[in-house]
């Protein structure tokens, strides 16, 4: 689409490299619109064109080696003289408009820079027709400015550059990062063919005149037919060429004149655009004539070309920033959840969901520890592996892109259909653990500019390689690549490897710390079970050593501390069967009841409130029943036909009273001496519990009075116990909600996962809610059958949800770890209220009234 090669050098071999190679900065020849002069540090003629003769009526051979004041007038040489200071850094070039060099001459255009040590003179003559270039490219910008979009963007660009310069066809042309290129906008005189969409590969323009671009971002070719003139001498006396990488006038290679006489074009022009120190593209201008735009409408286009791609520097950025900010909110989500379940980074669907809003992708594998997770558009496992393995091998622990994987990894061409590109970050400092986002092949045709295809051809200077004759469009099928990622991407990825590392080292240093936790709560379990083992035997030996005392034989003794080592076990084994938690009072009578008196059971009868003690108020109690019931099988109401009436009550303050009745026995005698049976039964409450305990040996029966304060009574549930029957302990039934919606309330974490699990045990589909917004979203979402609500939330309570449960006719109970120090509002002081901590058990039997079951 440029500069290309000079082919007269006979010393180039023959081959596909050459352009590459081609010194084009150094052709030694000029376009014949203008003259070039070199000079000297002192300002001696050192180089002039051979068309000097005609511009200036001064022969070459009489300027070179003389002084420029034998030819320029004072004033022109303190003219130029200005401008050169005005030069700022390696590739600036300074203009003069309209400027008479020789006396009595024609006045010329002139730009002067630097060439090494040398100071160059380029002319033509003047059009005077000086443009005012900076009010001409503002009201130009300013235009531009206003434009929505890129591709509008583009699109106003080349019009504003085709209105400034009046080339038939200007184009925006963009380089990929292969080199090759694009048409993504253009303007054209009407009736030219587009061009639009074409795309020329990356040999069209070499990586030498890439280079160029980059240092001389305007160029024009006035005449592709004209003769170059050339600049004598070649080489200087130390046999060095002259560099005309800045020069205005440079000529042009015979193969780039013939690719431009093959399109069809008599005059080109380009303006580089620059973006943040890369050569992003051009725009390359095409008129089917020769024409030379005025030197102030040159100087008015660079100028706008220059600012044209900082406004798109400007716009890029901003797309940029805006794109990374977004990228940044999802890269925080992302953090955050892994943060609190790192399982969430082994989940590859979960991971494709969020990271997919970010980085367009087909697929995503997760490789960490050996364990694989793949999800969408991907390879199989082994190949998956095969993929980890390259990747060790040239990723180096960065961010590792490719759009065709079958070229670093033959075998994966198999699968290129699913796999043909991939984006991979590394999770770990070493190469070992990655997140790999896969894209699919994407077959596309790409439409180019004629056939790539150069042929060696012998012409008049020699074999050399003949440029492209046939530029209509010819399409080419690409396969095994897929759309590549792009360099935002790639930004967001890094900024993600980083938080993941990061994500990763908090959770080996969190896998240390539990493993420091677990060991320290090993140690203190063991602590703990040593503490009780040890007070388990001392209460065994103190029940051997009191029975023994109390025996009247070996057998009595036996059967008597067999008996009350059992109805330890029987209370042991209630309270661990339900995790340590509180138990019913009803439960240790009837179960103590049955074990120890079989069929005579019956015997005793149970009236009172659903009242559950803690663990250590249950065995204090298992030993006094067991006491109590023992007594009354030998000596009292149980040894005859009698009963056994026990009743019991919560006070206004909370505490239980018990009152044992033996009625329908044999006449009561008071023991003559008081054993270990009645010093449990009489000293244990009191001692253990605080609380209060009186025995009356009544003619007609035991009498007995328990106080169990109100710290050990954990909860009472609406239930009563049966007065005529003994019942047996109500279980958790499994079905108990089976097709039922409970919504679980709880802002703890821990107790809701606990709750879970006993509500899903007794069949419910739970949902579960931390707060009242989130509770009032869960209502909303999907029915609800029943709820349990834990009554403080943190800094809010449950009671508007209870309300709007209340209006829908929505079943529920409270929870709360208050005991009986809450006081619920009047409205809902018939609730059902259950103590924590609860069990599945506890709450099947608060839950089996409420459902009416």
């Amino acid at each position: 689409m440029d500069d290309r090669h000079d082919q007269d050098a006979a010393d180039f071999a023959v081959d596909l490299t050459n352009c590459d190679r081609e010194p084009i900065h150094i052709p030694a020849l000029i376009q014949p619109f203008g003259f070039l002069i070199a000079l000297t540090a002192d300002w001696l003629v050192s180089r002039a064109s051979a068309n000097c003769p005609d511009m200036l009526g001064v022969s070459v051979d009489r300027m070179l080696g003389q002084p420029i004041s034998a030819f320029f007038t004072s004033d022109a040489i303190h003219t130029l003289r200005n401008r050169i200071t005005l030069l700022r850094g390696a590739d600036s070039v300074e203009r003069v408009f309209s400027l008479a060099l020789t006396e009595g001459g024609p006045a010329f255009d002139v730009a002067v820079h630097f060439s090494g040590q040398l100071v160059v003179i380029e002319g033509e003559p003047a059009a005077h027709d000086e443009i005012e270039a900076s009010s001409a490219v503002r009201s130009m910008v300013s235009r531009l400015a206003q434009v929505d979009g890129m591709a509008a963007f583009l699109r106003d660009g080349a019009r504003q550059v085709r209105a400034l310069t009046g080339f038939d066809r200007v184009m925006v042309y963009r380089f990929a990062d292969g080199g090759d290129g694009e048409v993504v906008a253009e303007a054209l005189r009407p009736g030219t063919d587009s061009f639009f969409g074409l795309h020329y590969p990356a040999s069209d323009i070499p990586a030498q005149a890439r280079t160029l671009y980059l240092r001389n971002i305007f160029r024009v070719i006035a005449d592709v037919n004209a003769q170059p003139v050339p600049v004598v001498p070649t080489l200087d006396p130390d046999g060095v060429a002259f560099d005309m990488s800045l020069c205005l006038t440079r000529a042009v290679s015979p193969i780039h004149v013939e690719y431009l006489r093959n399109m069809g074009v008599g005059a080109s022009l380009s303006i580089s655009i620059v973006v943040e120190g890369r050569l992003w593209g051009l725009f390359a201008c095409h008129h089917y004539a020769p024409r030379l735009p005025t030197f102030a409408q040159r100087s008015a286009a660079e100028l706008f070309g220059q600012i044209f791609s900082m406004m798109l520097e400007s716009r890029e950025r901003a797309e940029t920033a805006e794109y990374e900010g977004k990228a940044r909110l999802v890269a925080d989500r992302l953090m955050s959840a892994v943060a609190q379940d790192h399982e969430l980074l082994t989940n590859a669907s979960w991971l494709g969901d969020i990271i997919f809003d970010t980085i367009p992708a087909d697929g995503v594998g997760v490789y960490i520890d050996g364990r694989m997770s793949l999800s969408g558009l991907h390879p199989t496992e082994p190949a998956f592996a095969s993929i980890v393995t390259m990747m060790n091998r040239v990723a180096a622990s960065q961010v590792y892109t490719t759009d065709c994987l079958s070229q670093v990894l033959p075998e994966a061409a198999a699968y290129a259909d699913r796999v043909s590109g991939l984006l991979a970050i590394p999770l770990s400092r070493r190469p070992r653990d990655y997140v790999v986002l896969f894209r699919a092949e994407q077959l596309r045709s790409v439409r180019w500019a004629g056939k790539q295809d150069k042929t060696i051809e012998h012409g008049p200077n020699g074999p050399r390689l003949s440029p492209r004759k046939s530029f209509e469009a010819w399409s080419q099928l690409v396969k095994g690549t897929a759309l590549p990622f792009a360099p935002a991407h790639l930004r967001v990825a890094e900024a993600l490897r980083t938080a993941l590392l990061e994500v990763v080292l908090r959770m080996s240093d969190s896998a240390d710390v539990e493993r420091q936790k677990a060991h320290e709560k090993q140690e203190l379990l063991i602590a703990e079970l040593n503490h009780r083992v040890r007070n388990i035997l001392a209460l065994i030996r103190g029940l051997l050593s009191q029975t023994r005392d109390n025996a009247g034989s070996v057998e009595d003794f036996i059967g008597t501390l067999e008996s009350r080592i059992h109805a330890l076990a029987r209370a042991h084994d209630q309270i661990t069967a339900d995790r340590w938690s509180p138990a019913r009072l009803y439960d240790l009578i009837e179960v103590e009841a049955g074990a120890y008196l079989g069929e005579q059971s019956e015997q005793v009868r149970l009236t009172g409130p659903n009242v559950l003690l803690t663990p250590g108020c249950f065995t204090v109690m298992a030993l006094v029943i067991h006491e109590m019931l023992t007594n009354a099988a030998k000596y009292g109401a149980l040894s005859d036909s009698g009963t056994v009436s026990i009743d019991w009550r919560v006070d206004e303050d909370g505490s239980l009273l018990i009152d044992w009745t033996e009625s329908g026995g044999p006449a009561v005698i008071a023991p003559t001496r008081r054993g270990f049976g009645s010093t449990v039964i009489e000293r244990s409450i009191p001692y253990d519990l605080g609380g209060h305990a009186e025995i009356h040996y009544r003619l007609a029966g035991i009498e007995a009075h328990f106080c169990i304060p109100s710290t050990h009574v954990v909860s009472v549930l609406p239930d009563r116990i049966g007065t005529e029957r003994a019942k047996a302990p109500v279980a958790a039934t499994p079905g108990l909600l089976k097709g039922r919606s409970v919504l679980l309330v709880e802002d703890n974490m821990i107790i809701a996962m606990d709750g879970e699990d006993a509500l899903r045990d007794l069949g419910a589909d739970v949902m579960t809610a931390a707060s009242v917004a989130s509770a009032r979203e869960a209502i909303a979402i999907r029915p609800v059958d029943l709820a349990v609500l834990d009554f403080n939330l943190g800094n809010e309570t449950s009671l508007p949800i209870a309300d709007l449960l209340v209006e829908r006719g929505i079943p529920f109970l409270f929870a709360t770890g208050y005991g009986d120090g809450l006081e619920l509002p009047i409205r809902f002081r018939d609730m059902v209220l259950v103590k924590k901590p609860y069990s599945g058990a506890t709450l099947a039997q608060a839950l089996e009234p409420i459902l009416g079951n």
